[in-house]
């Protein structure tokens, strides 16, 4: 190993959460042990797996460090726990239907070491075809929507730049230690989605920024093996998207954007109506009002720590959103995407 790569070289302690992913979890762990470089540790926490996919990991990987849940936690907390045992200077989050290039890891720390602390992802693309596009950073809406940027485009170099995101994918989230554990990991109550754009829409108010590595590079499934399009995937993130909504902006921001909070919630609802899943969305509404106390605890204390204002973090939200194909017709998307600039913009103006 040359002297270059030495000063690359920093621990890391990579946390793999696992829930039944079956052979999965091997095809992933064995594409870490071909890092490059990087001196590693991997901690595989396990949700209560039924299809003993730890066990067998274990068995075939003796050195991981194996931590069995006795209960479901989610992705939130499953991750948390694997963050606290985690004795790296940085600390990876990191699927276990991925599989990553040798390089990766050395690319993501190169990034961090040229831009400093922040919370980094690489270019991800699909496991069944490599020039599919499944993210090339993570965005955020002004109305708090999520989304994958160039998902489903084909990988033409058109993204093979470094840029500043909104947040870094879950799927996989490099960054210190010390601003994992000032952020306090995950929110456990988000259980899962959104748990990413939560955790870096935190780092922004502390003025840590988001950035996509895109000669880092992993491999996903083009639909994740954990609750794929569910009614309860659909719950978590309307449920999980208005919680960020009510808890990041402060009280002035919610207030002067309300009119268009409104219709564009009216709107999601005739969305959810559509699929099916009118009372996925009441229960999701409602959820929020039970859970307003504790809501409102989470606002101050993110509020009451926060250093920029929200005028500055809206800078790097954008006005429209990009759908999957799967979920939004494309006239529909087109339709949805004009309705939301113009209330984005109206509601820039009064930020």
């Amino acid at each position: 190993m040359n002297s270059k790569n030495n000063n690359l070289s920093k621990f890391t302690s990579i946390v793999v959460l696992n829930y039944n992913a079956g052979d999965l979890l091997l095809n992933c762990i064995n594409s870490i042990y071909k890092t490059q470089n990087q001196k590693f540790e991997v901690i595989v926490v396990d949700n209560t797996s039924t299809d003993n996919s730890h066990k067998k990991c274990k068995e075939k990987f003796p050195q991981i460090n194996l931590i069995e849940n006795k209960e479901n936690f989610g992705y939130c907390e499953g991750n948390n726990i694997g963050i606290r045992e985690a004795k790296g200077e940085f600390i990876v989050i990191l699927n276990p239907d991925t599989i990553v290039e040798p390089n990766w890891l050395d690319e993501l720390m190169r990034a961090f070491l040229k831009f400093g602390d922040g919370m980094y992802q690489p270019k991800i693309l699909a496991t069944t075809d490599h020039n599919l596009i499944l993210s090339t950073g993570n965005m955020v809406q002004l109305f708090g929507f999520g989304f994958s940027r160039g998902r489903g485009e084909k990988d033409s170099n058109q993204y093979d730049n470094d840029q500043n995101i909104s947040y870094a994918s879950g799927a996989c989230l490099f960054t210190s230690s010390k601003i994992m554990k000032s952020l306090s990991g995950f929110d456990s109550f988000l259980f899962a989605y959104h748990d990413d754009l939560d955790l870096c829409w935190r780092a922004s108010l502390q003025g840590i920024n988001s950035y996509y590595v895109h000669k880092s590079i992993i491999y996903h499934p083009i639909e994740g093996y954990s609750f794929k399009w569910s009614p309860f995937k659909f719950y978590l993130m309307e449920r999980n998207r208005l919680y960020c909504l009510f808890t990041h902006y402060s009280k002035y921001t919610i207030l002067k954007m309300l009119p268009s909070l409104i219709l564009v919630d009216l709107a999601v609802t005739g969305f959810y109506a559509k699929k099916g899943f009118l009372l996925i969305k009441i229960k999701a509404s409602l959820n929020i009002l039970i859970n307003l106390k504790k809501i409102h605890i989470r606002y101050s204390e993110i509020q009451k720590i926060r250093k920029i204002t929200d005028k500055k973090i809206i800078e790097k939200f954008l006005d429209n959103i990009e759908v999957p194909s799967g979920i939004m017709k494309q006239n529909q998307n087109n339709f949805f995407n004009k309705f939301l600039r113009k209330l984005s913009n109206r509601s820039r103006q009064f930020i």
